[in-house]
């Protein structure tokens, strides 16, 4: 029998991605996620602010980054400053404080569009797995490996899980536009 194993690992890697990516879209409110992709560099090497400090929330649009080397201060400052990610740092006596602005109206807009642009790219990913897996069906069958009942049988189970991936996409491409909308 067909092992639908490797495509239920390749969606569930979609929809890793995509979690990812909204992860990394800044809604106005303080999320250590929107650190991320911030490299410092620090002791020769590149690192991630989170390896570098603990990272708190202090409220809804503020992040409070506490360096474990208090040298690391002017190092994480600079990183963030040159990430250009919209946000205002301000250094104090035990670390950073980062602000995270308001959004307005047309940034919404943008990420609104950016989160459909998202969607629709996981779902052309998730699309081409079940085309992948549905030629492979059908030239096993076409080749005697499998009968045409198995055939069957493996597609709605293809379709079963490209329905409950789909559904998934849905589900938090909906929470990111309700976070955006707030």
């Amino acid at each position: 029998m067909f092992n639908l194993n490797v495509l239920k690992n390749k969606l569930s890697e979609v929809e890793k991605w995509l979690s990812h990516e909204y992860q990394s879209l800044r809604t106005g409110r303080a999320t250590p996620a929107v650190l991320d992709p911030v490299n410092v560099d620090m002791y020769g090497s590149q690192s991630k602010i989170s390896h570098l400090a603990a990272i708190s929330i202090e409220d809804a649009r503020t992040l409070r980054i506490a360096p474990y080397d208090k040298s690391a201060v002017r190092a994480i400052e600079s990183a963030l400053q040159a990430a250009n990610l919209g946000i205002s740092v301000i250094v104090d006596g035990s670390g950073l404080r980062v602000s995270f602005p308001e959004l307005n109206s047309e940034r919404r807009k943008v990420l609104e569009r950016l989160i459909k642009e998202k969607h629709e790219e996981a779902r052309v990913k998730v699309r081409r797995e079940r085309e992948d897996i549905l030629n492979d069906v059908t030239k096993r069958e076409k080749d005697g490996e499998i009968s045409e009942d198995e055939k069957f049988t493996l597609k709605e189970d293809l379709q079963k899980m490209v329905d409950l991936t789909n559904n998934n996409l849905e589900v938090a491409t909906a929470r990111k536009q309700q976070e955006i909308s707030e």
